[in-house]
């Protein structure tokens, strides 16, 4: 019978291409970092600043248009606001007075007895103008030149027992003239009244 031979301490001997396999892996990695490391310091590629550019145009077509109809927005809230708080005035002096005011800013040359310290500014021109009988129109009208901006009247009617009932309009399109008056439409009812916009070129706020 044979003899089955036990070795102790018998070592093992890695394969020689296995060891030259872990360098090339180690030697590639190295590389790799190397290069990684390198690729922090160097600056973007023609092509990469071409892409850039283009996003940022392609945002600003986008941003723009929208931004500009804002910042129209927000300089016409300037006439809703005073031509609103003008159409409050004449309510409150005709309460008073039995009499509607015909100048509401310090800039024509007359005095303004409403007390609103309301003046013209570059955006909007500021007026008043009587009805004959039945009451006022309050305009804000866009300067010279403010061609995004919208213009604004309000009216203020007297009705039958010396109440008023008042209205804002805004023309449906942005204009340099003054925006058309609204109908006063007084009845014989005491309370009773109305103060419409013209449609074709207006909308009412109130």
């Amino acid at each position: 019978m044979g003899k089955l031979l036990v070795t102790k301490n018998e070592s093992h001997t890695p394969p020689k291409g296995h060891t030259q396999m872990k360098a090339q892996i180690a030697a590639k990695y190295i590389q790799f970092l190397s290069n990684k490391k390198a690729n922090k310091n160097s600056g973007f590629t023609l092509i990469e600043l071409l892409v850039v550019i283009i996003i940022i145009g392609i945002l600003s077509a986008i941003a723009l248009p929208s931004f500009l109809n804002q910042a129209a927005k927000a300089r016409a809230s300037e006439a809703r606001t005073n031509v609103g708080a003008v159409n409050r005035s004449q309510q409150a002096y005709y309460l008073e007075n039995q009499a509607f005011v015909a100048s509401v800013t310090a800039d024509n040359g007359a005095p303004a007895a409403l007390g609103l310290g309301v003046n013209n500014t570059p955006n909007y021109s500021y007026s008043s103008v009587l009805d004959s009988t039945t009451g006022v129109f309050n305009y804000g009208t866009p300067g010279t030149g403010k061609t995004d901006l919208k213009a604004y009247v309000g009216g203020v009617l007297r009705t039958a027992n010396t109440t008023t009932i008042s209205n804002l309009c805004e023309t449906l399109a942005s204009t340099t003239a003054a925006a058309a008056p609204p109908v006063l439409n007084p009845t014989a009812n005491a309370n009773a009244g109305s103060v419409t916009c013209v449609a074709a070129s207006t909308k009412p706020l109130n």
